[in-house]
């Protein structure tokens, strides 16, 4: 059947919402390429710059802190001055924070220029609108899933090509070289992008949100949940900071660790503030009218499904190598292979689960992609020397083809609840997958694979009935306000 939605959406074809969807999964593609450039060549950088182990992991967590804000701001400003604007900006910015990683002489300059490169991996979040922009409803499945997938294989062709870059290059100092060669991309690509896209189709209406700020919610219960849903993004970002304080890498003072506390403690103080701003008029007592309602739990649970299936894909990915490796004496390259496949099926798992939403339904799709997550991990938590290697082969490739289904399942229904605000229900939904990438990566430090792998399946158990029970398949059609104060009608069946 997906097969059968692929030959009915051309990708061959010159339309322009063909010509934009390719556009758009090639500026994610470059944004994926930057935002894991360094990871392939880290052996290099670490040669070059004597960096210790702990300097190594430091970098990698610097990598996805500030993705996690990142995400939730670039949503609220997709909504405001639209993709078309953004992803070029964030290109072009993220490209030109490559020249200093490139020509880093210390750690400091290394450290600092990588914190800021993760607002990179919100470029997720801009395309999730132009996408929705562009294809109906009955075709926003499979065109998110293709911009995904696709774009998302950008770390898999910079994991390819750029240890091939640094080695042409020559000598010790060709990483350089090939990290600078990403920004220069970027840059340009920016330039490209901004030029030859546009935020609609010719004469459509961009719908932006009527304040900027936080979401605008439609009940004072939608408002609580909202609220509280803010916690768990910093309660992530605190926890990245213990693991660079004292208590674990040591590469943050006490003074400066308990400071990030308190900064994270007043930024959620402010978002709750924010959203009590945004919101007055609801909170107090003016109803909002019908045709504009939407329900804020229904984001809330596709936050929790991504935390499960994103969040547990970026930790697997990251695991997967070194477990095979040691549980059955594979070589680096047989069990760097073996990882690799989780994170590779992406390329054609994720525009199935959208395309197979759009034809049998967003919410049974999901309903499906979590009960084959659940029993996915479960089956994983067998893994060991008396299963057998072909065991643990057969069951992760199967397990990474529901955990990436069930990606593109999320991001299919996501576009269909509040046009207006895509971008900022994109955006928290996104950071609540890295969340997950953080706690479930935390929660591997502390136990045995077994148990993490039996910890996951539980997750997705509780998503499962999440699902079943708050979300409801998109029907009929929602409302969206004019900017002449008239209200238009956009079918999401």
């Amino acid at each position: 059947m997906a097969h059968m939605q692929l030959r009915r959406l051309n990708l061959f074809s010159m339309e322009p919402r063909i010509k934009t969807l390719h556009l758009t999964w090639l500026a994610f593609f470059v944004s994926f390429i930057v935002w894991f450039n360094h990871a392939p060549l880290m052996a290099a950088i670490r040669s070059s710059l004597h960096l210790t182990d702990q300097e190594v992991a430091a970098l990698l967590i610097l990598n996805v802190a500030l993705t996690i804000p990142a995400r939730v701001v670039i949503g609220m400003l997709v909504d405001r001055f639209g993709p078309r604007l953004m992803f070029s900006l964030l290109l072009a910015i993220s490209g030109a924070l490559c020249i200093p990683f490139a020509l880093a002489t210390d750690f400091a300059t290394l450290a600092l220029s990588r914190f800021l490169l993760a607002i990179v991996g919100a470029g997720f979040v801009v395309g999730i609108r132009m996408i929705g922009e562009w294809f109906p409803a009955k075709e926003t499945g499979l065109a998110q899933g293709i911009y995904a997938g696709f774009g998302n294989f950008g770390s898999a062709a910079a994991a390819v090509t750029l240890p091939t870059i640094a080695l042409l290059a020559g000598g010790e100092q060709g990483w350089r070289w090939a990290l600078g060669l990403t920004g220069v991309i970027a840059i340009l690509y920016a330039i490209f992008f901004y030029a030859a896209v546009s935020n609609t189709p010719k004469g459509a209406t961009y719908f932006s949100p009527k304040k900027m700020g936080a979401m605008e919610v439609t009940s004072r219960g939608d408002f609580i949940l909202y609220v509280l849903m803010q916690i768990p993004l910093v309660l992530a970002l605190a926890l990245l900071a213990w693991k660079l304080g004292p208590a674990n890498l040591k590469l943050l003072s006490a003074p400066v660790t308990d400071l990030i506390y308190l900064s994270l403690a007043a930024l959620l103080a402010y978002q709750t503030y924010d959203s009590v701003r945004i919101n007055r008029p609801m909170l107090s007592g003016v109803p909002v009218p019908t045709l504009q309602r939407y329900k804020f739990g229904q984001v809330a649970v596709l936050c929790i499904a991504y935390f499960v299936t994103f969040g547990s894909e970026l930790a697997v990915v990251s695991v997967l190598p070194l477990l095979f490796k040691d549980t059955f004496s594979l070589s680096l390259t047989v069990a760097g292979f073996v990882g690799a496949s989780f994170g590779a099926t992406t390329f054609f798992a994720r525009p199935a689960g959208g395309g197979l939403s759009d034809r049998f339904g967003r919410r049974r799709l999901m309903l499906l992609c979590m009960l084959g997550t659940a029993a996915g991990y479960l089956a994983m938590s067998f893994i060991g020397t008396s299963t057998g290697v072909v065991f643990g082969v057969v069951v992760t490739f199967l397990c990474s083809l529901f955990v990436n289904a069930g990606n593109g399942a999320v991001y299919a229904m996501l576009p269909l609840i509040k046009r207006r605000m895509t971008g900022q229900i994109a955006g928290i939904v996104g950071a609540f997958g890295n969340v997950g990438g953080v706690l479930f990566l935390t929660l591997y430090s502390f136990v045995a694979p077994h148990t993490f792998f039996l910890v996951a399946a539980a997750t997705a158990l509780v998503g499962l009935a999440l699902i079943y029970l708050f979300v409801q398949e998109p029907k009929g059609q929602i409302a969206e306000e004019m900017p002449d104060g008239t209200l238009t009608m956009i079918d999401v069946a």
